[in-house]
C-alpha cells in the first residue's frame, strides 16, 4: 500500500490542473457565447448591465478622467451601483489615446492633472468632433473664467462640481445632465 505523501500533489501538477480547468471554463464560456451570436445573426456589441443592455452610445455610458485613483473608484462605483455604465483613466493622454468618439453620453473631468489638465483634454475631444456633455471636477473656482476665454462659442451649458463632492450630489447632477431628472 502506498503511503499518503504518494497522493499529495506537487506545485506542478496542481498548476496543471489548475490550468486545465481554467482553459476548460474559458473554452465553454467561448463555445457559448459563439453559439448564442450565431443563433441571432450577428454579433452582439452590447455589455449586459444589472438587467439591461447598453450599447456604446448609450447616454448612461460615463467616462471619469482624474488623476487620483481613488477619487475615481470611488466616483465609479457610486455611479454604477445607480446603474450607470462608467470607465476611468487616472491618466488625461491614455483617456485621450483610448477615446472612441460617440461613446459616452456624459464625460467627468478633473481639471488640475499632470501633463494635461482637464479643459485642455475636453478640447482635444472636441476637436476630434465629438460633442459630449462635460462635467468638470475642481477644488477651484477660478476655471470657469479660463474655460470661457478657451471656449467662447460654445453654447452648450458646462457643469463645474466642486471637491469634494457627496455621493449623493454626484449622481443627481449625472442624471440631471443626462435628463433622467
Amino acid at each position: 500500500m502506498k503511503s499518503e505523501k504518494h497522493f499529495r500533489l506537487k506545485p506542478k501538477e496542481i498548476l496543471q490542473i489548475h490550468t486545465f480547468f481554467y482553459l476548460w471554463h474559458y473554452t465553454t464560456a467561448l463555445s457559448i457565447n459563439l453559439n448564442n451570436h450565431l443563433k441571432t445573426g450577428g454579433i452582439d456589441t452590447s455589455l449586459s448591465y444589472k438587467d439591461s443592455m447598453i450599447t456604446a452610445g448609450d447616454k448612461r455610458r460615463i467616462l471619469i478622467v482624474d488623476d487620483d485613483p481613488d477619487i475615481s473608484s470611488l466616483y465609479k462605483l457610486s455611479l454604477e451601483r445607480d446603474g450607470f455604465v462608467v470607465d476611468t483613466f487616472n491618466d488625461p493622454l491614455m483617456a485621450l489615446s483610448d477615446y472612441k468618439v460617440g461613446t459616452y453620453g456624459l464625460l467627468l473631468i478633473d481639471i488640475k492633472m499632470p501633463r494635461m489638465n482637464g479643459l485642455e483634454l475636453y478640447q482635444k475631444l472636441k476637436n476630434m468632433g465629438d460633442k459630449p456633455k462635460v462635467c468638470f471636477i475642481t477644488a477651484f473656482e477660478e476655471y470657469n473664467k479660463q474655460f470661457r476665454e478657451l471656449f467662447p462659442d460654445l453654447k452648450e451649458k458646462v457643469s463645474f462640481l466642486r471637491k469634494p463632492i457627496e455621493l449623493q450630489y454626484l449622481t443627481r447632477v449625472v442624471k440631471s445632465e443626462l435628463g433622467y431628472s
